[in-house]
């Protein structure tokens, strides 16, 4: 597995368990990796999807594998991806075009999936569901707070399905961590602390453009949308994550892995009260006007929680869990629980400042009471499960179409979606106010304290 350029796929594993230090838990085999039923004509699920390019290519090639599941269409409004929409459904009659209105006309369609620029979610989801559409939008959810609002208020208006993209809400070994940390296994928690981190250009979204882009193959003036003009230019296209016009920067594309992950794993379906970030444009000084370095501090109630990314250093994505009674480290492969007993473990060194008496009195009396139970605290054992690679895409986009089918509630809904892109929000406005921020609910904006 990766650890300087770490896509969402490669984030968790399933499979084989292999003890720890003393001691392994018990595997968790997820749904994904049982044999697929059949499903009816009947229950068959038929998507259009807007937005072919890198990940939506990869949607639209594990969408189209699982069973009860059809595309049906494809629009982007570069045409070179109507011909890679062919090449992935191995469907030359397969219908292309330019407009997603097309595909939100079309009867035959149950759900869409969105795999387009930041600046084009609102909308897109907006008129999804405003045409009775069930939509899967990729993460972040919004472009903005205001965006966000306005996606939660059309999908309870629609009473619609909305799934936003962010996997970690179906990664097995998250699961396995919220299952810990609900039973109490950390004791009361101190803190959380995640990290990720990349070091090469592709990872810092320094993408080659298709050398046949040009105005006559693309929709310039309508994929630039409410954005401020701007010439045509194939790098904006292809790297438009690194402008805050089009985009929300290392805070919308990995940041947002780190904060649905930690939600999901803690139970939260709230926004951060709190956030204050520091950060900048520290090795990519290419034109981009987002951090590419990125650490935020923030409140989650009154539970504190550290996340940092850099596109300068690859470093794992990993979260800490530290706990009275231990702390829980979570990484693409991994999951390890290492217990602390919270107790003295040996005389405490302050009887030194006692006179020789008092302290030998203590001495003798503290062996007394706690020689039975050193040997237990040295002997404290770490629980390790280990994970194959596993494609946690999948499940997610399962979990979509089952929801689709049967109008069941999802974790990652509009609503989850919308506090996770909040948080990202928080650490953009605050890095670039250079002051901690507030979400006020009541004003529906961020506020500089």
């Amino acid at each position: 597995m990766s650890t300087d350029n770490f896509s969402r796929r490669e984030f968790v594993g399933i499979g084989a368990m292999a003890a720890g230090a003393t001691l392994a838990g018990t595997p968790v085999i997820p749904d994904a990796l049982h044999k697929p039923q059949r499903v009816a004509p009947s229950d068959r699920v038929r998507f259009g999807i807007v937005g072919v390019g890198m990940q939506g290519s990869g949607l639209l090639g594990t969408a189209i594998r699982i069973p009860g599941v059809e595309c049906v269409g494809a629009a982007d409004l570069y045409d070179g991806r109507h011909q890679l929409a062919r090449e992935i459904t191995n469907n030359t009659n397969l219908f292309t075009t330019r407009r997603y209105q097309d595909l939100l006309n079309n009867k035959d369609i149950d759900a869409i999936i969105g795999a387009v620029p930041d600046h084009w979610h609102r909308k897109l989801v907006v008129d999804a569901v405003g045409a009775g559409k069930d939509i899967y939008i990729e993460k972040p959810m919004s472009h903005s707070p205001a965006d966000g609002v306005a996606m939660v208020d059309a999908a309870k208006r629609a009473n619609r399905i909305v799934q936003v993209g962010s996997q970690r809400v179906s990664s097995q070994i998250c699961a396995k961590a919220k299952e810990m940390i609900a039973a109490g296994t950390l004791g009361d928690l101190m803190m959380i602390e995640g990290s990720l981190g990349r070091n090469d250009p592709c990872g810092a979204w320094v993408y080659p453009p298709p050398p046949d882009l040009s105005p006559a193959n693309l929709d310039w003036n309508t994929w630039l949308g409410d954005a401020p003009r701007h010439a045509f230019d194939p790098n904006v296209f292809a790297r438009w994550r690194q402008w805050k016009e089009y985009g929300t920067g290392v805070a919308g594309d990995l940041l947002v892995h780190l904060v649905s992950g930690m939600m999901f794993m803690m139970g939260l379906k709230e926004a951060p009260n709190y956030a204050a970030a520091i950060g900048g444009i520290r090795h990519w000084k290419d034109g981009r006007n987002l951090p590419d370095v990125h650490a935020v501090n923030y409140y989650w109630g009154d539970l504190p929680v550290y996340l940092r990314l850099n596109l300068g250093n690859a470093s794992q994505e990993t979260y800490r869990f530290a706990g009275s009674k231990g702390t829980l480290e979570v990484t693409g492969s991994e999951l390890k629980f290492t217990p602390q007993p919270g107790v003295d473990t040996y005389p405490c060194y302050y009887v030194y400042s006692y006179p020789q008496k008092l302290r030998d009195a203590y001495m003798e009396n503290w062996q007394k009471e706690n020689a039975a139970k050193q040997a237990a605290w040295n002997t404290s054992t770490t629980t390790t499960y280990r994970f194959d690679d596993f494609d946690d895409l999948r499940p997610h986009l399962e979990t979509f179409f089952n929801s689709v089918r049967t109008r069941n509630p999802l974790t990652e809904d509009v609503v989850f979606g919308h506090y996770a892109a909040l948080a990202c929000h928080m650490a953009n406005e605050s890095w670039a106010r250079r002051t901690s921020v507030t979400w006020d609910d009541a004003s529906k904006a961020i506020k500089s304290t």
